[in-house]
């Protein structure tokens, strides 16, 4: 049990803190920007809730955050009511926000100059697996950070794994959006291509998916793509803030990502539809 702090809740950062109060059992204090949110968690889960980052790491052992980019990551953390001003030596930030691999770097110098460790640590398993406590971590930092948030991580994940120095959770992040935008898009030219065969799409589904084209996005989405119902997860307008880093990375690294850079434009044709907070398997609407 450790006293921790957690900013951000949002749709990942409100089921997580949960976890970390009623599964991990740790004393757990709160902050959001917007100070009702903080006051319904609060209410459903216990513990407190501060009205600063800074407040909010005060004493703490672990001081968790997920929120949105990387200029709401600087908001929490740098400043005189940042997180940062708060932190005591010999305690570790962990964040679990999907961000640049080059604020996850900025922010590790500035913890370490601080004397306390820092881990980014995106996840992966979207609103469904952060309220079933069932999300991957991916991380980057210190292996001695690491192993003393891990036992804290393990309260909602299934699976969590260091991959690296500073920045290789974030960059890790990337290849799973990656792969993700591939496979809806590829999903969804099956099924489109499907319907316009005259098969049943569902009989499609039942068959293939019993082969190599079985993936998690055709087990868990092919059946709301067929009803054309999209308000199953991770938003098409955060997709493309993700695909943005990836594409931003990959021009610093001289990677490639072609199929990536069409289905960012996909995304584009979505959000300017209106179906920016559609989930990603809309990409099947182009169709």
């Amino acid at each position: 049990m450790s006293k921790v702090a957690f900013l951000g809740l949002g749709v990942m950062g409100f089921p997580i803190a949960g976890h970390l109060k009623v599964r991990g059992g740790h004393e757990v204090v709160v902050y959001n920007r917007t100070a009702a949110t903080a006051a319904k968690w609060v209410g459903k889960f216990g513990g407190a809730s501060a009205p600063t980052p800074r407040a909010a790491a005060a004493g703490c052992d672990i001081v968790f955050a997920c929120v949105g980019n990387d200029s709401d990551l600087r908001a929490v953390t740098l400043g005189e009511e940042g997180a940062f001003a708060g932190m005591r030596p010999g305690a570790v930030f962990v964040d679990h926000t999907t961000a640049s691999a080059n604020v996850a770097r900025e922010l590790d110098r500035e913890a370490k100059r601080r004397k306390f460790g820092f881990v980014d640590a995106p996840v992966s398993g979207g609103q469904a697996g952060a309220e079933s406590g069932q999300l991957t971590v991916m991380c980057g930092g210190d292996s001695e950070d690491y192993a003393r948030v891990e036992p804290a991580i393990s309260a909602y994940a299934r699976f969590c794994c260091l991959m690296g120095p500073s920045g290789a959770g974030q960059l890790t992040k990337m290849v799973n959006q990656i792969c993700i935008a591939g496979l809806v898009q590829a999903l969804s030219e099956g099924l489109g291509f499907a319907k316009a065969a005259g098969l049943d799409q569902q009989l499609v589904v039942d068959v293939i998916s019993k082969g190599a084209a079985q993936s998690w996005q055709m087990d868990n989405r092919h059946k709301t793509m067929i009803a054309g119902e999209f308000n199953f997860g991770f938003a098409v307008e955060w997709m493309r803030k993700d695909l943005a880093i990836c594409l931003d990375e990959a021009r610093r690294g001289g990677a490639s990502l072609p199929v990536t850079a069409l289905v960012d434009q996909f995304y584009g044709e979505v959000q300017a539809k209106g179906g920016g907070r559609w989930d990603t398997s809309s990409l099947i609407t182009r169709l």
